[in-house]
């Protein structure tokens, strides 16, 4: 009799755990269902499995990760030239322009949205092809107008440089699935109407003002210049550190023969 009761307590014990199972499952189900979760699309690029195309590709889509974070940030860190603070500011005045407008139409991305995770976000216009597009034209405008090279070929083929990177970009986003052919020329033509005008704005309007804005204790502080008044500033920085490291040289030998 004492062992049919241990069995029936066992029994007992497998159906409360059995129970309390099931009533998790219940709860994590309804949390399933009410909790919804989002990736960070920063670098969220996916591609299909054995298609070197398309991996590739998808590193080329990551370029405007790279410019704004690698390449801006370095530049301002080392350099902290005015133009490109304003240069970067302004693709950062594109993007939340190209957001404001992706609220305001709504057109969904492709049908492949399912596979890549996206449906939730809108298509229209290319955030990515308008980056790519506001910073090449930014970058042959400023290489064509307002920098100084040391010859011809050097000024072309600086202007020239970035767009190979943003027709590739735009190709991606089609290639990849995450936009259509419209949303991504919408979103190039977007970028290269607004890089002008910020092109323009900045340096007829705003950069009159860099003197003034140069002379203020916080630029002074943080050692934030403008360097356009100089024609050849790659070179006066390479002259000037060879002279000074020539300088610091003959000093180490006349303190070293009067030794």
């Amino acid at each position: 009799m004492q062992c049919i009761g241990c069995l029936d307590c066992r029994r007992g014990e497998r159906e409360r755990e059995r129970e309390r199972e099931r009533e998790r499952d219940i709860v994590a189900s309804e949390m399933t269902e009410t909790i919804v979760l989002r990736a960070v699309t920063l670098t969220h690029v996916r591609y299909r499995k054995g298609d070197d195309l398309g991996h590739a590709l998808a590193w080329a889509s990551l370029l405007p990760v790279f410019i704004g974070l690698g390449g801006f940030v370095t530049h301002f860190i080392f350099r902290r030239e005015l133009q490109a603070f304003f240069f970067g500011l302004g693709l950062i005045v594109s993007e939340i322009i190209n957001q404001v407008i992706k609220d305001f139409v709504q057109e969904l991305r492709p049908s492949t949205c399912e596979a890549l995770e996206m449906c939730d976000s809108n298509g229209w216009p290319s955030s990515h092809s308008q980056y790519m597009c506001f910073f090449a034209v930014y970058c042959t405008l400023l290489s064509v107008l307002k920098l100084h090279f040391a010859d011809e070929f050097r000024q072309a083929f600086t202007a020239l440089l970035p767009w190979p990177f943003a027709i590739t970009v735009m190709y991606s986003r089609v290639y990849l699935g995450y936009h259509t052919t419209a949303q991504v020329i919408a979103g190039g033509c977007l970028g290269l109407v607004l890089g002008a005008a910020w092109y323009f704005f900045i340096n007829i309007l705003v950069a009159p003002w860099f003197p003034v804005i140069e002379n203020t204790y916080l630029c002074w502080y943080l050692r934030i210049k403008d360097s356009s008044h100089i024609p050849d500033v790659i070179g006066y920085e390479y002259m000037n550190s060879r002279a000074a490291r020539m300088d610091l040289d003959a000093q180490k030998r006349g303190k070293i023969s009067n030794d």
